[in-house]
């Protein structure tokens, strides 16, 4: 009897999470690749099973040129999310010795995290803008006679609204990552004569690449999804592929294309989070 209520009570732990996922996340999944396959047909759309759909993401230009721009703009997030983002954490984690200032600075860090999302990209929108704080500053100055729009609704207002809004998910990781290096290493590397770059690009970047690897895949993934700051501050080049999605479920009513763009970004980011998988064991310290 108490090995029978031990599995009832391990089955209902495990059950109800596993109900939840199949229900919520599963079967939606499962919805969408089927609806992937069939085919538009004014108003609606029929069942068949046909890969039309997915061959138009790469042989029609209005899909394959977003999936492009979306693919850039994520890569580019993501490589500036590191260059700003793996300093800092370098600086917390090894130069920083105050304790009290190393968890101001670490808080500032995530402490937008807390605020609207909508919020933080329209404050970029009022900073870009033609009466923003860059063209105020710009004129003050001397460079420019007259506000300029040159900021504002282009790729370079998406990079650096998203760049500000996802580099949290950069620090955080490495921070950590970095944190972990015994300390020992880096002072042995020193006793051993060896300079502070070569030791660094030999010990700390390497030991720190699993950090690195999992905030690439977050800022990347998280990029690649997002809609809302594109159409805040992106304008023509803003139309991103998570823009599109949103576009053929609602005005365009073509469900299929949709879905098979849905699909599409699914598979990405399965891949970024299986390369991501492989860099961090290829790094990770090795037990003996």
């Amino acid at each position: 009897m108490t090995l029978l209520r031990e599995r009832l009570g391990g089955a209902a732990v495990l059950g109800i999470p596993l109900i939840w996922i199949a229900v919520f996340m599963l079967l939606p999944y499962a919805i969408i690749a089927t609806y992937s396959f069939w085919i538009k047909q004014y108003p609606t759309f029929v069942p068949a099973f046909q890969f039309g759909n997915y061959l138009n993401l790469f042989t029609d230009p209005q899909y394959s040129k977003v999936l492009i721009r979306t693919l850039k703009v994520s890569l580019l997030v993501s490589f500036f999310a590191f260059l700003l983002g793996y300093p800092f954490a370098y600086f917390l984690a090894f130069r920083c010795r105050s304790q009290a200032l190393r968890t101001w600075l670490y808080m500032a860090v995530i402490a937008p995290l807390w605020v609207s999302y909508l919020l933080r990209a329209y404050v970029w929108k009022t900073i870009l803008g033609t009466e923003g704080i860059l063209n105020s500053f710009l004129m003050s100055v001397g460079i420019l006679s007259e506000p300029s729009d040159i900021f504002l609704y282009n790729q370079f207002a998406m990079v650096v609204t998203l760049t500000y809004i996802f580099i949290p998910f950069m620090v955080m990781p490495v921070y950590t990552s970095l944190e972990k290096i015994p300390r020992n290493l880096v002072e042995a590397s020193a006793d051993l004569g060896m300079r502070p770059i070569p030791t660094f690009l030999r010990i700390t970047l390497p030991l720190s690449m699993p950090g690195v690897a999992a905030g690439f895949t977050m800022t990347f993934c998280l990029t690649f999804g997002d809609f809302v700051a594109p159409f805040l501050v992106g304008g023509p080049d803003g139309n991103l592929v998570a823009s599109v999605i949103v576009t053929q479920f609602g005005t365009a009513l073509n469900w299929p294309m949709g879905s098979a763009l849905a699909i599409f970004v699914l598979v990405i980011v399965l891949a970024v989070l299986s390369l991501s998988d492989r860099v961090e064991r290829a790094f990770s310290p090795k037990e003996a």
